[in-house]
């Protein structure tokens, strides 16, 4: 079987490049799977699926060894792999890589095993537009678009994969890359993919807060090898809440929120230990000294920023969607391992996990069907969405309008108003914008889909669990433990019950 791999930019650039914390697995002696699955059921405020975290926490120990294996090099110890703690964690078992470059490591592993495979094909610069579908219903490959000729592309495949990553890039505050809009979602969706629970988006407490400077990630790791959170008079504010610094970062990022009403919240590093911290956290020490901040002699202006989506296009344990032939993995699926608050560290895992059981189904499934690949007149062209009518004005719009429209309305806390506000104002400004073949603005696209079906989510959801906080509705509710589905074309979101039943 072949692999074709289809990347946006060049193959390096991605979320995983820019993890630092590490990737939690239970490999130590003091730890085990069961105690890893109930720190994730935890996390996951009551929404996660059992059998997907099951598969997380028992599958991940094999998958990481298998990584070791090919030779990713974690941060050992007296000849033993190190181990630090970090959220909502109630073990140490979140490994790391060069103090904080975990992701990188990982990254650089599997890129250089995908490169020396010769039945894998890497096509760098490559846009992607839509999925597309036969007569059927059944996804049978992709058009993009060729960044370097703006040529249109069409690639067909037995089964396709998104694993487009997320869509911090909706915020104007956000830890992720630039390539983070949103594409395989705003894809799937088009092509008629049910998302879920799309309202869950993850704000991470501690981005660097410097005017002029990029909300530059500081890893949960820093707290959870001893920094504080100090507010503006230089109290620990968080000192009263289970589990303080180390909270689900909701919790947290709340926190922060309301103590920067009164002042500048920092945090402080020296309870770390000076000598420690520039060997444990050397990108990040370094990266502030650039933006001339010395973590070893003055505390470090803190905020929250988007980070990680919990939601996403709804899929299985074995990371099938509602279309046939169509899988997703990774930051743009849903399988609800994560639940409405993803455990720190677990996103990495994930990944690995279900990327190999999407690959185990993906080769049973060729074997049993033996089935042919589809061929360019199989490929069927659904009508197109109504245009704007003629002479109707299309508005400039900018992608920072957006921004700070769902950081303002859609952000860390939300009410009825504003969210309706939002989705007032997205629907309008999507119905009059038709996209050049840019890729800004086709990536603005993209994200207009996005935010639409957050905001939506948002609004349905009258309740506050986990990433997703309503001042309107600031109780969580016991008694209806359900997902939120949409799909294109259906309606009012709908929802499911959680399948949990422990």
């Amino acid at each position: 079987m072949r692999v074709t791999v289809l990347t946006k930019k060049g193959i390096p650039e991605s979320n995983t490049k820019h993890a630092q914390g590490g990737i939690a697995v239970a490999l130590d002696q003091e730890d085990s799977p069961s105690l890893h699955y109930e720190d994730t059921l935890y996390a996951g405020a009551g929404l996660c699926e059992s059998d997907s975290v099951r598969a997380l926490v028992e599958d991940g120990p094999l998958r990481v060894e298998e990584l070791i294996r090919m030779g990713a090099h974690f941060d050992r110890k007296n000849g033993k792999l190190a181990f630090t703690q970090e959220a909502a964690h109630s073990r140490r078992r979140v490994l790391h890589a060069n103090g904080d470059a975990t992701g990188e490591e990982i990254e650089r592993t599997l890129i250089a095993q995908a490169l020396g495979e010769e039945r894998i094909l890497v096509k760098e610069e490559q846009f992607l537009l839509d999925l597309l579908k036969n007569s059927k219903g059944e996804v049978i490959g992709a058009l993009s678009l060729n960044e370097l000729t703006h040529e249109l592309e069409i690639y067909l495949a037995q089964a396709v994969v998104l694993a487009t990553g997320g869509l911090g890039q909706l915020y104007c505050y956000t830890t992720n890359p630039e390539v983070a809009t949103g594409d395989g979602i705003a894809a799937a969706y088009r092509a008629g993919a049910q998302l879920m629970d799309m309202e869950f988006v993850q704000f991470h407490p501690t981005a660097l807060f410097i005017p002029g400077a990029p909300r530059f990630l500081i890893s949960e790791a820093v707290r959870g090898e001893g920094a504080q959170l100090l507010n503006a008079q230089g109290e620990r504010f968080m000192q009263d809440v289970p589990g303080k610094e180390l909270a689900p970062r909701d919790v947290v990022a709340r926190g922060i929120w309301r103590e920067q009403a009164k002042g500048e919240v920092t945090l402080d590093f020296r309870p770390i230990g000076v000598a420690k911290v520039p060997r444990r956290f050397p990108m990040i020490y370094q990266t502030c000294l650039d933006y001339g901040i010395n973590v070893l002699e003055e505390r470090l202006p803190v905020a929250p920023a988007a980070h990680y989506m919990m939601g996403g296009v709804r899929t299985d344990e074995r990371g099938r969607t509602s279309l046939p032939n169509l899988y997703a993995n990774g930051e743009c699926a849903c399988n609800g391992v994560h639940g409405a608050n993803r455990l720190a560290s677990n996103s990495l895992l994930d990944g690995l996990v279900f990327g190999g059981r999407i690959v185990e189904d993906i080769v049973n499934t060729a074997r049993a069907k033996g089935s042919s690949n589809p061929q360019p007149r199989d490929i069927y062209a659904e009508k197109d969405e109504k245009l704007p009518e003629a002479g109707q004005e299309q508005i400039p719009l900018k992608r920072e309008e957006l921004q700070e429209l769902m950081w303002e309305y859609v952000g860390i806390i939300r009410e009825e108003e504003g969210l309706k506000k939002a989705i007032k104002l997205i629907r309008s400004w999507d119905s009059a914008f038709i996209p050049e073949k840019e890729i800004p603005q086709l990536e603005l696209k993209n994200l207009l889909t996005a935010g639409y079906c957050v905001a939506r989510a948002a609004l349905a959801r009258e309740e506050s669990r986990g990433g997703h906080y309503r001042s309107d509705y600031p109780e969580i509710n016991t008694r209806d433990l359900k997902h939120s589905i949409q799909a294109r074309g259906t309606g009012d979101v709908c929802t499911i019950p959680v399948s949990r039943v422990d």
